[in-house]
């Protein structure tokens, strides 16, 4: 297709919804005249099911749960008064909270004024944080935010090391709704040992973002935390990031929590849309279909050009993939759906993988996005007229072009700038097209078994390395791994035995010892 015969597609096609600064380009997918109007049926139903969802019908049967995060943004819509209050006195508690510890009316133990928040928690409660916290940071953040998104022993020396005396000035908040997530708790515990050893209350510098009669809910209660904010049972982990879950960092960093929610508020009514040419949403769920043929057959290449947001691929990551993946569709056939994303960030792609992307195998399609604006200044020229900012668009040109003469396939999203209403946009956006999509191939979007087996088994792990450090202890004798399993009567877990221990001996403070002789058939294990 000659530039004149692409202009008049681009032209056809373009998406541009200036009540949030955004447009979709679908000019670069290859799909044929027909294919919009063969899929409208499938459409038309999908807004039907997303009006239902949004009006409070049971979303996730393995629960019996609606699935409101429509709701937070507009109250008004929740389908009970007594939800709409809650939501809205949420927002309230955020907001009073993060003023108080901005003028210094709520300090820490030592009367010293916050100026670091620690946030612990895991998937939906830490990357959605994550991602609005970079890529609204500024020099006049009022609060540094830190993670802790796992429970890897040397991630919490590293960042307690990094803290060290400013522990004392750093707000800690817990987010778990069930307040049983192990990598939650354990980063909770550690956390509390680090405040101890630095001889400080832990309470005094703790806020915990639960479910109410939660775990963690009755534990903040006990011990006198500084503030307890509340988790719905209708809100999942990776759709919370305009719940307490997202806002009270975002807010206690400074950002314009008012204007992310009006983004994501405005993107919804834009998204609403049941004429599916004028709605993003819609456009960008019909392209996912078409380019992995409604199967997943494509991955899909997130690449923003701009530095601001580079995490935007790890919170879809979940976003997308822990709610398409699934074996069974809602008719109880497997159907192994899902779709791979991954991504970098404009122009380092061009340095890492578009190489492989221009001429390797050609199992993926780009989704890119633009931002208009360079910055808040004003540029320097690096060349005769030519800017920083004009090489950066230059080259997402050049790689968008390079990629489409070798068949490769692409969207584009082009948003003015990044701002707190353009990000609230955009998680908007993607959170809808995920729902329309997850309706199109007949999925539910809002529950995970794959994630509560993943959980069950590694307790299964847990209770297996209890039993065998209770024989090894009782036994008090070298014993390999296969000797371990058949003295606890399970030989078809040898192998399970034997990654435990030698896991275990590779921890001095473990007091397991290993000696190393011979094949791992033949390595031997005591305490």
């Amino acid at each position: 297709m000659n530039k004149t015969d692409l202009w008049k597609r681009y032209s056809s096609f373009l998406c541009h919804s200036p009540e949030i600064g955004l447009s979709l380009d679908i000019s670069r997918m290859k799909f044929d005249d027909g294919f919009l109007d063969r899929m409208e049926p499938a459409m038309q139903q999908a807004f039907a099911e997303m009006r239902e969802l949004e009006k409070g019908a049971i979303a996730n049967p393995d629960e019996g749960r609606m699935v409101g995060h429509y709701w937070l943004r507009n109250p008004s819509l929740a389908p009970s008064p007594e939800i709409q209050l809650e939501i809205d006195a949420a927002i309230d508690q955020v907001a009073t909270f993060s003023d108080q510890i901005h003028i210094g009316a709520i300090r820490g133990q030592n009367n010293q004024k916050f100026t670091k928040m620690l946030i612990i928690g895991i998937g939906g409660s830490a990357l959605g944080p994550q991602f609005v916290a970079d890529a609204l940071s500024s020099s006049t953040d009022k609060m540094k935010p830190l993670f802790l998104d796992n429970t890897d022993p040397d991630g919490f020396d590293r960042l307690f090391a990094e803290l060290g005396s400013e522990i004392s000035s750093t707000l800690t908040i817990v987010i778990s709704k069930s307040g049983s997530t192990k990598e939650t708790r354990n980063g909770m515990l550690e956390a509390q040992a680090a405040y101890r050893n630095a001889g400080l209350d832990f309470s005094r510098h703790a806020v915990a973002v639960t479910g109410e009669g939660s775990e963690l809910d009755k534990l903040a209660q006990a011990e006198g935390w500084l503030e307890r904010f509340p988790m719905w049972d209708w809100i999942g982990g990776r759709t919370s990031v305009t719940s307490t879950v997202g806002l009270l960092p975002a807010a206690l960093q400074g950002i314009n929590i008012k204007q992310l929610l009006a983004g994501a508020r405005v993107s919804d009514q834009v998204t609403r849309h049941i004429e599916t040419r004028r709605n993003p949403a819609a456009l960008m769920a019909l392209m996912w279909h078409y380019a992995t043929n409604g199967r997943g057959e494509k991955d899909l290449v997130m690449l923003p050009y701009k530095d601001r947001l580079l995490l935007f691929s790890r919170y879809l990551q979940q976003l997308i993939m822990e709610s398409i993946g699934k074996e069974f569709d809602r008719n109880g056939t497997v159907v192994n759906q899902g779709m791979a994303v991954y991504g970098n960030k404009g122009s380092t792609d061009q340095h890492a993988y578009v190489q492989q992307l221009r001429e390797g195998v050609a199992n993926f399609f780009v989704t890119f996005i633009e931002v208009l604006k360079d910055r808040d200044s004003q540029s320097m020229r690096v060349e005769d007229g030519i800017t920083s900012g004009d090489f950066l668009f230059g080259f997402f040109q050049g790689t968008r072009t390079a990629l489409y003469d070798k068949g490769r396939e692409s969207l584009t999203i082009t948003v003015q700038q990044v701002d707190p209403f353009t990000i609230g946009a955009l998680i908007a956006l993607f959170e809808r097209t995920v729902g329309l999509y997850a309706s199109l191939i007949n999925i539910n979007a809002y529950h995970q078994p794959g994630v509560e087996a993943g959980k069950k088994a590694a307790g299964a792990v847990i209770s297996l390395q209890s039993s065998v450090m209770e024989l090894l202890e009782r036994e008090q004798r070298n014993m390999t791994a296969s000797e371990i399993a058949d003295t606890l009567n399970i030989p078809e877990e040898a192998e399970a035995v034997f990654a435990i221990m030698r896991h275990l001996s590779a921890n001095p403070d473990r007091g397991v010892k290993v000696n190393l002789i011979g094949s791992v058939t033949e390595w031997t294990f005591s305490t």
